[in-house]
């Protein structure tokens, strides 16, 4: 799983999580992609979660990571985009759960509520935990709006 793009994004509230993240996944050999921002003055999450998402709906990375103060607010954002199914996860369960059943494509991280090592932990989970399909692949193929 190692050889995945992945792109990080975060605004500012996420800026220090996602600097020392991305430096966790360039040490553990990820191909991973900064999004910015890229220091810690105020910014406006969806100018970031938006490039993100159309990165990983478009098919340049395989993963995204998207972080903020709560999560919810680049959350929402990157969910917008057709095609990403973002989750937040603030503990490994529900990383993996996102991925094994609802094939997650963008992890979202509420930098203010969980540690360095917590976003490891759940980052490394994300990235390895396979989807299971079956039941769930019918599932995920409902989430999708189709526009007649």
């Amino acid at each position: 799983m190692k050889n995945k793009k992945i792109a990080i994004t975060s605004d500012h509230a996420g800026y220090y999580l996602k600097e020392r993240l991305l430096s966790y996944l360039i040490k553990e050999k990820y191909d991973v992609k900064d999004l910015g921002c890229y220091t810690d003055e105020s910014v406006d999450y969806p100018d970031y979660g938006h490039p993100l998402a159309n990165a990983v709906a478009a098919g340049d990375f395989d993963f995204g990571i998207s972080i903020c103060g709560t999560g919810n607010g680049i959350n929402m954002v990157v969910n917008k985009h057709p095609g990403i199914r973002a989750a937040l996860c603030w503990n490994e369960e529900l990383s993996r759960l996102s991925r094994a059943h609802n094939d997650a494509n963008i992890l979202t991280l509420p930098g203010w509520f969980i540690s360095e090592s917590e976003a490891y932990l759940i980052s490394r989970t994300f990235l390895t935990t396979v989807f299971e399909g079956g039941r769930h692949a019918r599932r995920v193929d409902k989430i999708s709006l189709k526009i007649y």
